[in-house]
């Protein structure tokens, strides 16, 4: 009786995957509404202190927003809410068929790249102070 060889099962390599940039986009869209998700109680708790009224409130609001580690935490939360926010609008857009080809579908996704990192520079210098 002839053997049977069977092939073997192929295990992806997941470092070798080269995904289109509209699937790093779209990535990154999970990956920013999860740290979003996540990071609401930071941001609710900043908000509560941000409102206070009474002297002690305001000055640990700002003994809190003067420390460098809650500004790059903050800084990538903007970045994460606008990436989303222009993911979102991408996505609708697909939804509604514009931009469905491939060659749309990567300007799409380049534009989102560069519109989310552009505003996320200028808020971010804004933030850290330089303006």
């Amino acid at each position: 009786m002839p053997e049977v060889t069977r092939q073997r099962p192929k295990f992806l390599a997941l470092n070798e995957i080269r995904l289109p940039l509209a699937g790093i986009a779209s990535i990154l869209h999970r990956v920013s509404g999860a740290g979003l998700f996540l990071m609401l109680p930071l941001l609710v708790w900043l908000l509560q202190l941000s409102l206070g009224s009474t002297p002690e409130s305001v000055t640990a609001f700002k003994a809190v927003a003067d420390n460098l580690f809650v500004r790059l935490i903050l800084l990538g939360l903007v970045w994460a809410f606008l990436h989303h926010f222009c993911m979102g609008i991408r996505l609708l857009l697909i939804d509604m068929h514009i931009g469905v080809e491939k060659q749309q579908s990567h300007k799409s996704a380049k534009a989102v790249m560069a519109v989310s990192l552009t505003l996320t520079l200028i808020f971010g210098l804004k933030l850290l102070g330089v303006y």
